[in-house]
């Protein structure tokens, strides 16, 4: 059972950070980070209320928490590029995913803004990303739960592949509609 669980919140696996990064690997990323918006609402257009309150595993969250996850997470992920762009490697402020997805905007409120915010963030971010030198892919930020230093490089890496993390979730969950 264990196996299992692991398997369902883990549909594609953890990320695992390749060694060189090198550019044709950032641009595959960035495109990956580029198409998620449309992919995700492919998936969640056509699905009834109920439909977007399954879960993908048991004690998961749903369908409708996974989405407006995605509007936080990658807000969050954006405004730490800037920071890391602007700044000399800045201290990140984490935040709570598991109690913000119980907050009444995550869990009772339809995706459709959640689904506006991210096509919009992503035109914004995909941009920024696209126009970043050799240089600035370097510069980093200090995560104050780890102490670690990410380069933004490595966290182009880590939204590509959480953006097709939460896909998968939701098309786990759509499995069982």
């Amino acid at each position: 059972m264990e196996d299992t669980l692991e398997n369902l919140k883990y549909p594609i696996g953890k990320f695992q950070k390749p060694e060189p990064i090198n550019q044709l690997q950032i641009d595959n990323w960035i495109k990956i980070i580029e198409e998620f918006p449309q992919q995700l609402t492919n998936e969640v257009k056509n699905l009834s209320e109920k439909q977007l309150n399954k879960q993908y595993r048991p004690n998961g969250w749903t369908i409708k928490q996974v989405v407006n996850h995605c509007a936080d997470s990658h807000m969050n992920s954006f405004i730490r590029f800037k920071l890391a762009l602007t700044e000399n490697t800045p201290t990140i402020k984490p935040y709570h995913e598991n109690l913000w997805a119980e907050l009444t905007d995550s869990k009772n409120f339809p995706v459709d803004s959640a689904l506006m915010i991210l096509q919009g963030l992503h035109q914004r971010w995909v941009n920024l990303l696209k126009n970043l030198s050799a240089s600035d892919l370097e510069k980093q930020f200090r995560h104050p739960e780890s102490n670690e230093l990410i380069s933004l490089k490595t966290n182009i890496g880590i939204y590509a592949w959480h953006c097709q993390h939460h896909l998968a979730h939701v098309k786990k969950a759509k499995q069982s509609i």
